[in-house]
């Protein structure tokens, strides 16, 4: 929807102008649409768009030959100067240099025309000074394109990421065993995308908020837990139900905060249509005549359907289940993550979304490494000997 409102909405800015005889094109700052499709989604796709919308526009101007290849350039550096857009300085950056270029070609045209360099008309470079600060808009109004087609930005994951306010404060003063998961979780999922080459800020962000459900019952979860299981006072099936409840209650909590589409999406995946092991088969164990139930220990969420949302998957399993290790070898790392992410993928939890095999062989690498990182052994200093201390007493 939003290439088709770029493609539409200027083309008619520029036939009113043209019309009416009012100001002139080169006022209008046509590479704001490259701008927002390359922000929102790819490089190759902001200059199809901007090429499509400008041999559209040309067919309303006067010196189209002209405004192409001003235009042109203008997506060109428009496209390729913003890889992201994460900082101001950035687009002000782009905006100067789209100012420049464009003026520069201009310039060039006008030579090949004019022989008498005091014949040129200058009167336009100030336009193309108008529409350079009219880029700047496209800061602002990134919002509100967000808003209105379900967009994210990583102006807005920075925003999202803060973990010194909103629902992530409060995330760690009620749940912090939660909150410090969370931030492994991240930080593993952020090393796997950067390795194949997925959003690392959009999984890093979304680790974040994938536990937020847990804040209803913070103490039913083993990593807020002191002293005392309160499992232990449930059935089975009601421990199961406690847990599995995490995910329907941190949609409804991100739903009441307006979290972005795109953050839902991750809390919704992050267990997939998985069961919640432990009571599933210490109910089996108590019951072994009884045909179970398996819904009732199964999580209503969708399974992964983008890499990103995969990624989480992976490292929140790996990263919960290497607490209970009995002792951290690089043998029983390797062999837990293996284990661990080879049953979901025999479970089918990737069937829906574009991994790959070697994407998934690389997650297991940087998981199987950053673990033995975290819990790496440290040395055991000897003790001094007792003769020796006598020793030096002396």
């Amino acid at each position: 929807m939003m290439l088709y409102a770029m493609i539409i909405i200027f083309p008619i800015l520029v036939s009113l102008m043209m019309r009416h005889n009012f100001f002139s094109v080169y006022i209008i700052p046509f590479a704001m649409a490259a701008i927002f499709v390359r922000v929102f989604m790819d490089s190759r796709t902001a200059f199809i768009t901007h090429t499509t919308m400008t041999l559209i526009c040309a067919a309303a101007v006067k010196y189209q030959y002209e405004f192409i290849i001003i235009q042109l350039v203008a997506g060109l550096v428009a496209t390729y100067s913003l890889r992201d857009l994460s900082r101001r300085a950035q687009l002000f950056k782009t905006a100067l240099l789209v100012t420049i270029a464009t003026a520069s070609v201009y310039l060039a045209l006008q030579m090949m025309q004019e022989s008498d360099i005091l014949d040129m008309d200058t009167s336009t470079y100030s336009r193309f000074v108008i529409n350079g600060i009219f880029l700047l808009l496209a800061y602002p109004l990134m919002y509100v394109i967000e808003k209105a087609f379900g967009f994210i930005s990583n102006v807005t994951l920075f925003e999202l990421s803060n973990t010194n306010k909103g629902i992530l404060r409060n995330l760690s003063e009620i749940a912090p065993g939660t909150f410090q998961h969370s931030i492994t979780v991240g930080n593993l999922a952020a090393e796997i995308a950067n390795k194949i080459e997925a959003n690392s800020l959009l999984v890093r962000t979304g680790a974040l908020y994938h536990d937020i459900g847990k804040m209803t019952n913070p103490v039913f979860f083993t990593e807020n837990q002191v002293s005392v299981n309160p499992h232990d006072r449930l059935t089975c099936k009601e421990s199961a139900q406690i847990i599995i409840s995490h995910v329907t209650e941190g949609v409804k909590l991100a739903e009441k905060l307006g979290l972005p589409d795109v953050i839902k999406q991750f809390i919704k995946t992050h267990h997939g249509h998985g069961v919640v092991k432990y009571f599933y088969v210490k109910y089996k164990n108590e019951h072994p005549d009884e045909d179970v139930d398996i819904e009732a220990f199964q999580y209503p969420g969708e399974n992964p359907f983008t890499r990103e949302q995969a990624i989480l998957m992976m490292a929140d399993g790996v990263e919960a289940a290497s607490r209970s290790l009995p002792e951290y070898t690089e043998e029983s790392i390797s062999n837990l993550v293996n284990k661990m992410i080879d049953g979901q993928v025999n479970e089918g939890f990737y069937k829906e979304c574009p991994i790959t095999f070697l994407d998934i062989a690389q997650a297991k690498s940087v998981l199987i490494e950053r673990l033995k990182s975290i819990y790496h052994t440290r040395i055991q200093y000897p003790e001094l000997k007792k003769e020796e201390k006598k020793e030096e007493e002396e």
